[in-house]
């Protein structure tokens, strides 16, 4: 990897723990005084940011919960898996070294904003829209990898099982706070690969 990659690895995991923490600090001010009456200046106040930093990371209070940053590093490792792997088993393997450069409350916070998104009828329908943008994501990275075209359904029914596989893991999750998600996330994914036969 070269320095420049390297540097641009370094700004994006920057800033994915910088968005982490404010979503850190939102989930709290939610617990204490509910969702709705929390604002975006008792958020920014909270993480030590000023009102004007905030939507430097986050274009409103909704997408404390829906957005995060780690696309970027996703695509990386993704590109960076060796060419013999299949794109399944390619996005498996950058998708867990995600999971696992999480910290435990990265974790906790990811568990907590699922949680609320499924218990806030609004924020549902903002994470279907959240999850449809990364299907589109999976459908360019398996694009590029394998040469295919947007519009070919196995890459549209690929990209959109493993869009499911997320969404039934972080609903798991969000529901069973002992679970560890990157066994989770590793078991269901390896089901896909084999075909998940019921």
């Amino acid at each position: 990897m070269t320095l420049n990659h390297r540097q641009a690895g370094l700004r994006e995991r920057k800033k994915a723990k910088t968005m982490a923490s404010i979503q850190m600090h939102a989930l709290r001010l939610f617990r204490e005084l509910g969702y709705k009456a929390t604002t975006v200046e008792q958020i920014a106040e909270a993480a030590e940011i000023s009102y004007s930093t905030f939507f430097r990371y986050f274009s409103s209070k909704e997408d404390v919960l829906i957005i995060d940053n780690y696309d970027p590093l996703l695509i990386s490792s993704f590109e960076s898996q060796p060419a013999e792997l299949s794109p399944l088993q390619a996005l498996r393997n950058a998708m867990l070294s995600g999971v696992k450069e999480m910290t435990p409350g990265e974790l906790a916070t990811m568990r907590e904003r699922n949680e609320l998104v499924m218990s806030v009828p609004e924020l549902r329908a903002a994470m279907l829209n959240n999850m449809l943008s990364m299907m589109d994501l999976i459908i360019d990275m398996t694009c590029k990898r394998t040469g295919r075209q947007r519009e070919d359904i196995a890459v549209r029914t690929f990209a959109g099982a493993v869009t499911g596989v997320n969404i039934s893991v972080m609903l798991h999750y969000a529901e069973h706070a002992e679970a560890d998600f990157s066994i989770l996330l590793g078991e269901a994914l390896s089901k896909l690969e084999e075909g998940l036969t019921l």
